[in-house]
């Protein structure tokens, strides 16, 4: 039998159960697989996170430096955030520079943190126009069994309320590290839902079998007073207004749920 009728069979059986209010892995439409966030686990990074959710697993580490403002926020500490996908999380994965998927994930975490103003970067200004603090949040795909983008978000956020700044004091212009932490300044918990529609029909958090059998993809992120920070869409399929509607008012309730989670751990 040919991959491609296996892939056929593979389809209309996924299809099937979804249209039924089933899938194949026994959740319901709107449910999340298991999750575990570990935060703290890398000794060596300012702030740091694992993920688990159900089989997919991502590790994010936060390290701080300092470096010059924007030109043109001068006033403001810097956030970058990079995505790397390790080679042993998935056959599909290959040692290189980023790929379009890597990059991807990386625009996606980095504008739900951004656009909710999630770190007071006003407060990470050291020395106007001249020395502000480098936020880089390391984003570490360890198995990919689907939901990369709200796994890393999750994780994301979680390294980021684990990080830590690097009291100091400002000699001769010089910046000169005194003992001492301080937390990370934020004021939001940014958080992403994921949709895959399959046969027009929408589930929450799709597993590696149905993103693989989706026609599209649909992530909403919302801060916490609930305003829509990010929106990506993915995949060749198209999405109807009536879905976008739809999945914008499960992945409010939904967010909620993950925020609550995320704070506890």
């Amino acid at each position: 039998m040919t991959s491609i009728m296996v892939s056929r069979i593979r389809r209309q059986q996924i299809a099937q159960l979804i249209a039924d209010g089933k899938r194949l892995d026994g959740r319901g439409p709107k449910d999340y697989r298991p999750i575990q966030i570990e935060s703290g686990i890398i000794g060596k990074a300012e702030g740091s996170a694992r993920v688990r959710l159900g089989k997919t697993e991502v590790m994010v580490g936060v390290k701080i430096d300092i470096g010059e403002p924007f030109s043109d926020r001068p006033n403001e500490g810097v956030l970058t955030t990079n995505a790397e996908f390790v080679p042993l999380a998935s056959p599909e994965f290959e040692a290189g520079p980023p790929g379009e998927e890597s990059m991807e994930l990386a625009r996606v975490v980095d504008r739900g943190i951004r656009e909710s103003k999630a770190i007071e970067l006003e407060k990470l200004c050291i020395i106007p126009g001249k020395k502000v603090f480098v936020i880089f949040v390391d984003v570490y795909v360890l198995n990919h069994d689907g939901n990369l983008i709200d796994a890393s978000t999750l994780a994301s956020i979680a390294a980021l309320m684990n990080t830590k700044i690097f009291k100091y004091e400002i000699k001769d212009g010089e910046v000169e590290k005194k003992p001492g932490f301080s937390p990370l300044p934020l004021r939001d918990v940014p958080i992403s839902v994921t949709f895959a529609s399959i046969n027009g029909i929408l589930v929450v958090d799709p597993w590696l079998d149905e993103e693989e059998v989706m026609d599209a993809r649909l992530t909403i992120a919302f801060s916490k007073d609930g305003r829509i920070c990010a929106i990506q869409k993915g995949g060749s399929g198209t999405l109807s207004p009536q879905q976008i509607i739809e999945a914008a008012h499960i992945a409010k309730e939904k967010t909620e749920e993950l925020r609550e989670i995320v704070v506890k751990s």
